[in-house]
């Protein structure tokens, strides 16, 4: 069965609006976590708009929940944004400490509202293969996040990655508009390619309800969701959002 991991950054975004400690992520997380998703995603950003290096730290405490921390492997330490918050350490120096199961690369930018494309291999292999080193030596999963291109997911392996990321945007505007077919295909061309090279399959970005019964994709391990959650999870509750996930999954897993 795919794995649900919940993007907590919107519920830090929240917290954030305010001079408060509420919402809490960590709380949140393990509230998902019992209403049975099956792990935590969160993607520290250098300016720490949303989730922050500190909460990145008490995640990584709790124990017992399988953390994906994203970012950019590039991305160096910055100051606080206001007194209170901690520094941010930069993103290879935030995972030494905290060594979680497994780490996505992305190489989004500061100026980037959010994740928008994937690696370019042929440009950053080079860059990437001793980050990846370090990585694995720390003991974590590596995964690169991919826009679905099987000519550029053919060369992750050789940088020692274990798993892709699928960028499902454009999956996501597709089905928006109904005619995903096209759209799905490409990304399955691009998860056999992964599978062709010993690659695991994860997929992020826009997935919903409505769009990830839909997403067919063999051998898929792990879907992130965090922004179309965090609105069902107002809309239902969190016990009934984590339920509608977990059944939108076992719908995409059907043949």
């Amino acid at each position: 069965m795919t794995q649900l991991s919940i993007n907590l950054n919107k519920i830090a975004l929240i917290r954030n609006a305010r001079d408060t400690k509420h919402p809490d992520p960590c709380e949140f997380a393990a509230s998902v976590i019992r209403a049975g998703a099956h792990g935590i995603t969160v993607h520290p950003r250098p300016d720490q708009r949303h989730i922050r290096a500190e909460d990145c730290l008490r995640l990584g405490d709790m124990g017992g929940t399988e953390l994906n921390i994203e970012g950019n492997p590039f991305a160096a330490a910055q100051s606080a944004p206001r007194a209170g918050v901690a520094d941010y350490p930069g993103f290879l120096a935030l995972i030494e400490q905290i060594r979680p199961e497994q780490v996505t690369l992305v190489p989004d930018g500061d100026d980037q509202l959010t994740s928008d494309h994937g690696f370019d291999i042929t440009r950053d292999g080079d860059r990437l293969r001793p980050i990846v080193e370090q990585l694995k030596g720390w003991g974590c999963r590596v995964s690169l996040f991919m826009d679905p291109d099987p000519a550029q997911i053919s060369l992750v392996r050789a940088l020692g990655a274990d798993r892709v990321e699928l960028y499902t945007e454009t999956y996501a505007r597709a089905h928006e508009c109904g005619d995903y077919g096209p759209s799905l295909a490409q990304f399955q061309e691009a998860a056999a390619e992964a599978t062709l090279h010993g690659l695991g399959i994860n997929a992020g970005h826009d997935l919903n309800l409505s769009n990830l019964p839909d997403f067919h994709i063999d051998a898929l391990l792990e879907v992130s969701i965090g922004h179309a959650f965090t609105i069902d999870a107002l809309r239902y509750g969190v016990t009934d959002a984590v339920s509608r996930y977990l059944q939108a999954l076992d719908a995409a897993g059907r043949p």
